[in-house]
């Protein structure tokens, strides 16, 4: 197998000192283009059905993208018969505008053109490849002629919206590879189709500087895309827009940093979805815009309808992992992360500025619940074991039994080798701590400052008294056990988001290395304070099995 990475060659770098990018901030969203049905649907193994189209068209619509690239028609009759269907059938709003591509060719801005007849507002999107690779290896053309094929080819766009005066038209011209092409030649040509474009229409042109295939560091395009804003005529006369893709996995970067740079408008797919490793993904570009207090005039607050639409019209499933939008992306499994989640969501007030460790935006805006946030298995701890408790049950732990039911969820999870939910949590933690048949010990007296409590304990019988139940059970127990207990913990928490609004009691005992826990819940503190006991009493019963069967002898 060759392996050499003396084949490849760096990409050239800008020596552009007087760059401005770096110190700038996005201030505001560009306009988004989505062009999931003509650059995502031609990636498709199985390209959409005509209903799958619609029903990308209308879920586009209604995050409020206005501006949709909705097929190549002059390529495919089944695009042709789409954006017919669209005008035809009325589905584009008003405040909506179509974008169709088309080559410089002839025939095909024709046939564009008349996919289009009766809209109201359209995008003519013309391009024509201008790179070095392109112009040496596949064409056998030099600067001019490619340069002559975009003006020509902005001449017979021109020429067929004159025909069609019923639509208000804007014009596209991308420099496809434009990544590929030297800077002063992208922008010769770019200058030449303005100058047969402007004023041809009421719309700005827009000159889109594609990423066709990504071959630089982000900050390389950023470079670029800063360079021809500087270098295009009548740049406060146009709508600079990127198209990026994903080959070296900085599409989203890529695009950000050519905001910075001086663009306005951004191409790209929802998820991603796009030719070899996908587009720029307006998801993720939109959510980081909201992350940092922007507006991304997009409603991405249902992200689960996203999902199963895109998902149904692509026929590829999105990775648990997928930013913002993924399965997995607000679960926390780890321990310290689950405990960091916990304490700062108990903190966070709803007139304050969003602040959770590990999580930059509320879950709850893309429609995510907070059950989904932390999830317990063998890499969860304390924290995150309690945050399931009382998220889900009303249960509140003292810190000692926190650390106790955490090993002992991290045990169960480590036998089973997988994930517990939330049901089996509690199940746990009833089988652990909590008492069996109850009608085994009761209390007996209740005076001014002493309790007394009587129990029979598989074959145990004892009576004991003291301050508090919890001192009188355990006085009685040491007695008839004839060796020292210790009542190490007790606490009782009442339990406010609990449904009955009960009392939690928990015990700890010790009797040399034997350590035993025991919890209950109810209405009545004395009662859960004995029950408690109770369930610890049996639990260091089984654990010192020899030493009891010794006393009973």
């Amino acid at each position: 197998m060759a392996y050499d990475h003396q084949k490849y060659q760096p990409f050239p770098v800008l020596q552009r000192p007087e760059r401005r990018w770096p110190s700038q901030r996005i201030q505001a969203a560009p306009t988004w283009c989505a062009v999931d049905l003509r650059d995502g649907n031609q990636a498709l193994v199985r390209p959409m059905t005509v209903a799958q189209k619609k029903l990308m068209f209308a879920l586009l619509v209604d995050l409020g993208v206005k501006e949709i690239e909705v097929g190549f028609p002059a390529a495919s009759q089944l695009d042709f018969d789409f954006v017919r269907a669209l005008i035809e059938e009325e589905l584009v709003p008003e405040d909506v505008t179509i974008q169709v591509l088309t080559q410089a060719r002839q025939d095909l801005i024709e046939r564009s053109f008349l996919s289009l007849r009766g809209a109201r507002q359209a995008i003519l999107h013309l391009y024509n490849s201008t790179s070095k690779v392109q112009r040496e290896r596949v064409f056998g053309l030099d600067r001019a002629g490619v340069r002559g094929i975009a003006e020509q080819g902005a001449r017979w766009v021109v020429e067929c919206a004159a025909k069609q005066t019923e639509t208000r038209w804007a014009f596209e011209y991308s420099p496809e590879s434009f990544t590929g092409t030297e800077l002063e030649f992208a922008a010769d040509v770019v200058n030449a189709v303005v100058g047969v474009w402007r004023h041809q229409c009421e719309d700005p042109v827009i000159i889109n500087l594609p990423a066709t295939v990504e071959m630089s560091t982000p900050n390389v395009y950023a470079d670029m895309v800063e360079w021809m804003g500087d270098n295009i005529t009548h740049r406060d006369e146009i709508r600079l827009s990127l198209h990026t893709h994903n080959d070296r996995g900085c599409a989203v970067a890529a695009a950000e940093l050519g905001l910075l740079a001086g663009a306005d408008r951004l191409e790209g797919t929802l998820l991603g979805n796009g030719e070899r490793t996908g587009n720029m993904d307006i998801v993720t570009v939109a959510m980081n815009l909201y992350s940092q207090g922007i507006d991304p005039r997009l409603d991405l607050s249902d992200m689960r309808r996203i999902l199963r639409t895109v998902e149904a019209c692509t026929e590829i499933s999105t990775h648990p992992r997928h930013p913002y939008a993924g399965e997995l992306v607000y679960t926390a499994f780890s321990g310290s992360h689950q405990d960091a989640i916990r304490k700062c969501l108990a903190k966070q007030r709803a007139e304050e500025p969003w602040c959770v460790a590990y999580l930059p935006i509320d879950p709850s805006d893309l429609g995510r619940r907070y059950e989904e946030v932390v999830r317990i298995n063998s890499q969860s701890g304390k924290g995150g074991v309690l945050h399931v408790l009382e998220r889900d049950h009303g249960i509140t732990l003292p810190r000692w039994l926190q650390i106790s039911f955490s090993k002992v969820v991290q045990e169960q999870a480590e036998r089973t080798g997988g994930e517990l939910d939330s049901a089996a949590i509690r199940a746990l933690f009833d089988a652990t701590y909590m008492p069996g048949t109850d009608g085994r010990a009761t209390i007996v007296a209740r005076g001014e400052g002493e309790v007394g409590v009587r129990a029979n304990l598989g074959g145990l019988s004892f009576e004991g008294h003291g301050c508090s139940v919890p001192e009188a059970f355990t006085a009685g127990l040491g007695a008839v056990l004839g060796a020292p207990i210790v009542l190490e913990a007790f606490d009782e928490i009442v339990l406010e988001g609990h449904p009955s609004g009960a009392v939690l009691a928990c015990v700890r005992y010790c009797v040399g290395a034997h350590v035993a826990e025991g919890a209950s819940m109810g209405a009545d503190p004395a009662e859960a304070a004995l029950r408690a006991c109770v369930a610890a009493a049996e639990r260091l019963a089984a654990a010192a099995q020899s030493t009891l069967a010794s006393v009973a002898e």
